[in-house]
């Protein structure tokens, strides 16, 4: 069974990734992390995950474009860390880059953590505030469980919830998401903030 990333894990693969990277000469990558790996990164939540998932890449421009498919030097890089280290072979992926299509929360990008390892890799990891927009968006999506569980450990404020709610309807704003979502904020003791969608 691969081994799960925990903080000293998740920062020995990011630092090997780096060093494969300047080792085969790529182009140097700028990647944007959400998720568990961003939460345990930036020690906002204390536990594992499985994977790193990457928002975004930043271009030579500052710009955010999505990160399916990933450069082809970083595939071969995580794909020879995944058995160096016994890893899930797709522990860095671009999975959730979907989000870019619907557009971020407001600010996202002003409020990123740049952590570099070495010459040839930046990772920016997403804010608390949007890691709250994310896991509501995403509890609502997946119902409990760990979103839940994430949502709870940031202890988001009143105002952080309802702004996090709001944006969660630009990305589904379909009667029975609305519906999910109310029912969410209800059973997470917001009845009051439920009533203001």
């Amino acid at each position: 069974m691969p081994k799960r990333l925990g903080k000293e894990t998740l920062e020995l693969a990011l630092t090997l990734l780096a060093e494969k990277l300047e080792f085969d000469q790529a182009a140097p990558a700028s990647l944007v992390v959400c998720g568990g790996s961003s939460l345990i990164a930036l020690g906002l939540v204390n536990r594992t995950t499985k994977d790193v998932d990457v928002l975004a890449l930043l271009d030579d421009q500052g710009q955010l474009v999505p990160s399916q498919p990933l450069p082809e030097a970083i595939c071969r890089a995580v794909a020879e860390i995944a058995s160096q280290l016994e890893l899930n072979p797709n522990w860095l992926n671009g999975g959730p880059t979907d989000l870019l299509k619907w557009g971020l929360p407001e600010g996202f990008q002003a409020r990123l953590t740049p952590r570099t390892y070495g010459k040839a890799l930046t990772v920016y990891y997403i804010s608390r505030l949007d890691q709250i927009h994310f896991k509501v968006f995403a509890a609502t999506d997946a119902g409990p469980g760990r979103h839940v569980n994430d949502l709870l450990a940031l202890q988001p404020t009143d105002g952080e919830i309802l702004a996090a709610a709001r944006w969660a309807l630009t990305q589904d704003a379909s009667e029975g998401f609305v519906m999910i979502l109310k029912e969410m904020l209800r059973e997470l003791g917001h009845e009051d903030l439920a009533k203001q969608l």
